[in-house]
């Protein structure tokens, strides 16, 4: 099984994270920020990853270590438990509708962090938590977990859904990325021999 468990304490947050990239999409999400558990929740059942995180962050300044410091747990998580990414696809992709609104969102676990950002919202909130965050979530998260990832919304109007899809679509990407490929189990899918 490729699982990791890790901890992450800083004075702004202290986080408990473990990841199950075998898994069904169970998850155990507390983040105290509504709808980011939701759209983690969206990540852990489309990915099929199984995902437990627990953070306590200092929300009564704002959500930014909370969401920022979590991001760089899961991500950690992610690539703890890849390993030396032997036998996986590395490559996924996936095209996100929901309703009115379609996102693009494609992945290579290359080790070589980056994030393309091709996505606006018009309100400042969705619940409690900060649009601007969600750009700052997928940083953090491919800077940890070491992905090339981009993610553009071809359109859409609603706030929500504009962000759900394109936690869907890191999600499906993802999944198709940790997949191992039955043809090169054995193999690291790179000309270089590492990741």
């Amino acid at each position: 099984m490729r699982t990791a468990t890790l901890r992450r304490a800083t004075s702004e947050t202290e986080i408990d994270v473990a990841v199950n990239l075998d898994g069904t999409g169970v998850y155990e999400i507390a983040t105290g920020v509504g709808f980011f558990d939701h759209m983690l929740e969206q990540l852990s059942r489309h990915s099929l990853i199984d995902i437990q995180v627990t953070t306590r962050g200092d929300l009564h300044i704002d959500q930014h270590h909370t969401v920022e410091d979590t991001a760089l747990a899961l991500g950690a998580a992610v690539a703890q438990a890849l390993a030396d990414k032997r036998g996986i696809r590395r490559y996924g992709d996936a095209l996100s509708p929901m309703d009115e609104t379609l996102t693009r969102v494609a992945l290579d676990i290359s080790g070589r962090p980056w994030l393309v950002w091709k996505t606006q919202f018009t309100q400042t909130k969705l619940g409690e938590m900060d649009t601007e965050l969600f750009q700052h979530f997928f940083h953090s998260f491919a800077q940890a977990a070491g992905l090339t990832l981009h993610v553009e919304t071809l359109y859409g109007e609603n706030n929500h859904h504009i962000a759900e899809s394109a936690f869907k679509g890191l999600a499906r990407a993802l999944r198709a990325a940790v997949e191992i490929d039955p043809r090169k189990a054995d193999a690291i899918p790179s000309t270089k021999g590492i990741l």
